[in-house]
């Protein structure tokens, strides 16, 4: 039989001569709705990225208005990674909480609803529309409890959309009477979808017939020239520069992505006008709101 090493004996001897309620002691946790903050706080939008001090200062202070997002981990290609929509979040939501001041962004809801039993496509997990919308209420029944006023949900993925618009009139059904606001931004998605008006009128991209804003039936890849400039502002390995230069393939919809600088200064642009519609109909929304019957 083995014998037990001798530090490890040292301390079995030593723990069953203690008493039993220096065993049982413990330190006390710290009071984390009235301890002071020790540090300074720092400058993010992203909930995940603050601590539970700097959270619960800022909604004290009136960061009260919360953006609950959903993207999607689906097939995009062979150059772009499966997290496409979920990089497109990161640029959009933090311009438009910044936009909006007093917002803060809820981690992002990173999975989009479909039949599990289908989803064949290797990486492109999703949830069924019924664990979806309990998701979306999970979520806004959280931030509601924490102290936030102004609940708004958008998504990027367009076979959620119509969930999304269900998750928000069950939320505001079941709240009832409730100050606390919650909506489904419908025009961060449907208003100029992918960004077609801009990129042809204003911008001068002229894909070819085979991108999206041509009627999307006929799309080579899941792919587009607004989300590659977009994720080129925040992720561009993930739409694999290097590679794709390598072998003579840096471009989309005939659209070269060559000067990389100007594509992102485009994916800037592309950015500022998905902020500018999502914003304005946020403010909408909540001047409705404070409307008499609203």
């Amino acid at each position: 039989m083995k014998t037990l090493p001798m530090v490890a004996v040292t301390l079995l001897t030593f723990m069953s001569l203690r008493p039993a309620s220096a065993v049982a002691q413990r330190i006390p946790s710290a009071d984390m709705n009235t301890l002071p903050n020790p540090i300074g706080a720092t400058n993010s939008v992203w909930m995940e990225e603050l601590t539970v001090l700097e959270l619960r200062d800022a909604i004290r202070m009136g960061m009260t208005t919360a953006l609950i997002m959903t993207g999607g981990v689906e097939e995009n290609g062979p150059y772009t990674s499966t997290d496409k929509h979920n990089l497109v979040l990161r640029a959009t939501g933090e311009a438009i909480a910044r936009r909006l001041s007093n917002t803060l962004v809820a981690p992002v809801i990173s999975v989009h609803q479909g039949n599990p039993e289908t989803s064949t496509s290797p990486g492109s997990v999703v949830l069924t529309p019924e664990t979806f919308r309990a998701v979306i209420r999970d979520y806004a029944t959280s931030l509601k409890t924490q102290g936030f006023r102004n609940i708004f949900i958008f998504g990027e993925d367009g076979g959620s959309q119509t969930q999304l618009e269900t998750a928000a009139g069950e939320i505001a059904a079941e709240w009832g009477t409730s100050p606390v606001q919650v909506a489904y931004i419908r025009e961060y998605y449907r208003e100029d979808p992918w960004s077609c008006v801009l990129l042809r009128q204003e911008m001068n991209i002229q894909q070819q017939p085979l991108d999206y804003c041509s009627g999307g039936g006929g799309v080579l890849y899941h792919d587009d020239y607004h989300y590659s400039a977009i994720i080129a502002t925040v992720a561009p390995e993930h739409i694999r520069v290097q590679q794709r230069r390598d072998a003579g393939l840096f471009s989309v919809n005939g659209v070269d992505l060559d000067p990389f600088e100007t594509t992102v200064a485009n994916g800037w642009r592309l950015i500022e006008h998905r902020t500018d519609i999502t914003v304005r109909a946020i403010q909408e929304a909540m001047g409705a709101s404070t409307r008499p019957g609203g």
